[in-house]
């Protein structure tokens, strides 16, 4: 169907009689020069926003390792642990340093009834400072405690960004999945459409049947379907991408038309790969450092059944006339020594004791699971590539090119009508789904080789 346009409509114009304003010329120039300087400042904003805008990523390949490379930059959680590392390495000295000194100025044995500094024999102001020795040990034992903490805190850094750097490579490969089927739906739209064509030419010409044309019609309508779904998971896993870079969900993302690295490698013994995750994975290091952060609270709780040691000094001013000696008031010296008696025991260093080894209990607990979930992990993601690994083999090496030689076999058999056309159909479906699944599959495989990646603790495997 064309749609022909009519004639432009003509404005009309009244050159009768014209009307026309006269505006001196000093006028006129002034107003423009005015317009000029007020727009100067506009113009030099746009630019600067044009200049600082950051460009859209339509044009711009996102190469895989480039998207690790971002997300490493700008993550927001891996900032936030690295700040909190930095934190933490500030805390096992303040942990292990003496207790503040107290400095005091203090009145004593001041008469009420007059106030007077030199009535009395006692009376003085003392200047005292004193200082609290906690037991031998106390100190030590709380530094190292917080050092394991802080070496925990660090191997949750290096934790997560294994961690993230696996969530990238295994998103960016889900993307990769859905362009690639994509272009395969697009290419068999095309070629749908010529089943349409030549179904249609042999049912004018009186040699093929009005079945076949709406059948080839109804499996065009079912690729549009796939397609918008299709569009549909690509807009959401390039959201996650988007997510995992620190960019706003809509930004597109343009990936190579070519994948880096097809190739999907044989990979060690399971008990190879899960003796690398138990020396390597960094989540297994924090537990560790957790339980042994637990014991030294315990010894620490232990210890705190010894006294603390209070040491104080102070000097007392006198004033007034020794009236027996003959001479002026001596001033006071005063030596302090204190401790504490944990005449309480049973019912608070004792429960203390009681509960920091019930935290070392629970550590070891956490730690345990902690390791059976790591096998767990390794295992699975090793039956998921090895799988995927498989399937892609297959279709690669026997079904896609079998039924591309089918495909090319029975359409030139059903133009010359000894196939029926819902057999061209079907074995066109069957190609292109197994093209599909290609993709699907070596995707599937990629994102299990990131996932055993993080598993066993490091951000590439075999790659």
């Amino acid at each position: 169907m064309s749609i022909t346009r009519g004639p432009e409509p003509q404005l009309k114009t009244h050159s009768e009689n014209p009307v026309t304003l006269q505006v001196p010329f000093g006028f006129r120039g002034f107003v423009l020069a005015l317009g000029l300087w007020l727009l100067m400042p506009l113009a030099a904003l746009a630019q600067a926003v044009a200049e600082t805008a950051e460009p859209a990523d339509n044009s711009v390949v996102l190469e895989l390792e480039k998207a690790v490379a971002i997300v490493l930059d700008n993550s927001p959680e891996l900032a936030g642990l690295h700040a909190q590392a930095e934190a933490m390495r500030t805390v096992p000295s303040q942990a292990g340093a003496l207790p503040d000194p107290m400095l005091s100025l203090n009145a004593m044995n001041l008469p009420v009834d007059s106030f007077d500094l030199d009535q009395e024999p006692m009376t003085q102001m003392q200047l005292a400072i004193s200082q609290r020795f906690p037991f031998p040990g106390k100190r030590r034992l709380k530094r190292e405690a917080m050092e394991h903490r802080v070496e925990a805190s660090d191997s949750m850094l290096s934790e997560r960004r294994t961690a993230i750097v696996g969530e990238v490579r295994a998103t960016w490969w889900r993307l990769m999945n859905f362009d690639r089927a994509l272009q395969i739906v697009e290419q068999n739209k095309d070629l749908m459409r010529n089943f349409v064509d030549i179904a249609l030419t042999k049912y004018k010409v009186g040699n093929g049947l009005q079945q076949d044309v709406l059948l080839a019609q109804l499996e065009l309508s079912r690729l549009l379907d796939r397609e918008l779904r299709l569009q549909g998971m690509r807009r959401g896993a390039q959201a996650e991408l988007n997510a995992l870079m620190d960019r706003p969900a809509n930004w597109a993302v343009t990936l190579p038309a070519v994948p880096p690295n097809t190739v999907l490698p044989e990979l060690p013994p399971e008990s190879q790969l899960l003796q690398q995750a138990g020396s390597g994975r960094a989540l297994i290091d924090v537990q560790q450092d957790l339980v042994e952060a637990a014991r030294k609270n315990l010894d620490l709780a232990e210890k705190d059944r010894y006294p603390d040691l209070k040491l104080g000094v102070g000097y007392g001013f006198r004033q007034g006339f020794d009236s027996l000696r003959g001479t002026d008031r001596s001033d006071f010296l005063t030596v302090m020594l204190s401790i504490n008696v944990p005449i309480f025991s049973g019912s608070k260093q004792s429960k203390a004791v009681e509960q920091r080894s019930h935290e070392v209990s629970r550590q070891k607990f956490i730690l345990n699971d902690t390791l059976r979930k790591v096998e767990a992990a390794v295992s699975a993601s090793l039956a998921d590539y090895d799988a995927a690994r498989d399937q892609v083999v297959l279709l690669e090496t026997a079904i896609i090119p079998q039924a591309q030689q089918t495909v090319s076999s029975m359409l030139a058999a059903y133009q010359v009508n000894e196939v029926d056309f819902l057999n061209v159909i079907n074995i066109q479906i069957t190609l292109y789904n197994a093209q599909i699944n290609y993709w699907e599959s070596l995707s599937t495989a990629k994102q299990a080789l990131a996932r055993l990646a993080s598993a066993i603790g490091t951000e590439a495997l075999y790659e």
